[in-house]
């Protein structure tokens, strides 16, 4: 199971939000490169970033950021956040992002997106962040009708790389994560799904590896590893030793 750690980027800054409250940031590094090149160094073999102004602001803000992240670093990286266009998705690939995760447009232009899927394998993810069982977008500013489940199952038979399910009352609240509602999803699926949102100790990563089989395929942590509540070598012997055989 692939333990992606997070570095979210708000102001050229590697933050956490509360629940995804701009408002509510706590800076853990002023130096992105710096913090995924200890990740590196403490073997994880994958990144997940997310820019966050540019989620709010539907476009990349933060691009200085991860340019210097992708400089740092040899390992696989996927992106999300404010990335709305076909033009920015290819551009991303162009740059060396792996995976580009697409969450608004999943939900605003579908279509376009099952394109995106088919058009670079392997290499688009969908990003469905969920309250209350609905999907919100626009840096989880807006909130839609559209229940979690729908939308994923949009994606099916399109070849999207994974589902990166969040569970946005939980993230960065430390309050554990949902597991019950990630393997209800992932049951519901055959595209791969990532957990994310309120991981918080070493007994979320087990509940969710006992269940890996089930289509969960890797897990999202953030502020956890930052506040020291896991130990990261930790947690990567708890997830296993077939990170380097998974697909990118």
């Amino acid at each position: 199971m692939i333990l992606y750690p997070a570095i979210d980027l708000k102001d050229g800054q590697c933050v956490r939000l509360l629940r995804g409250e701009m408002s509510r940031a706590t800076v853990f590094n002023d130096d992105p490169a710096v913090q995924a090149r200890s990740f590196e160094a403490a073997g994880c073999q994958r990144l997940h970033l997310v820019d966050l102004n540019g989620a709010v602001e539907g476009r990349p803000v933060n691009g200085e950021a991860v340019a210097a992240i992708l400089r740092a670093v040899s390992l696989p990286v996927q992106l999300g956040g404010g990335i709305r266009d076909q033009a920015t998705i290819e551009g991303w690939l162009e740059r060396g992002i792996s995976r580009v995760i697409l969450g608004t447009l999943a939900l605003r232009q579908p279509d376009l997106v099952r394109q995106l899927c088919r058009t670079h394998p392997g290499r688009i993810a969908v990003g469905i962040d969920g309250r209350g069982g609905r999907v919100a977008v626009e840096g989880w500013v807006e909130q839609s009708e559209m229940p979690v489940r729908e939308l994923a199952r949009r994606f099916e038979d399109a070849g999207a790389a994974a589902i990166i399910y969040t569970d946005i009352d939980r993230d960065g609240a430390m309050r554990g994560h949902n597991v019950d509602d990630t393997v209800a999803l992932a049951e519901a699926l055959s595209t791969p799904v990532i957990a994310s949102g309120g991981v918080t100790d070493l007994d979320d990563l087990r509940a969710l590896r006992a269940v890996a089989h089930r289509g969960i395929e890797g897990v999202i942590v953030g502020r956890a590893l930052y506040d020291g509540a896991i130990d990261l070598p930790a947690a990567l012997d708890v997830l296993g030793g077939d990170e380097e055989a998974a697909a990118c």
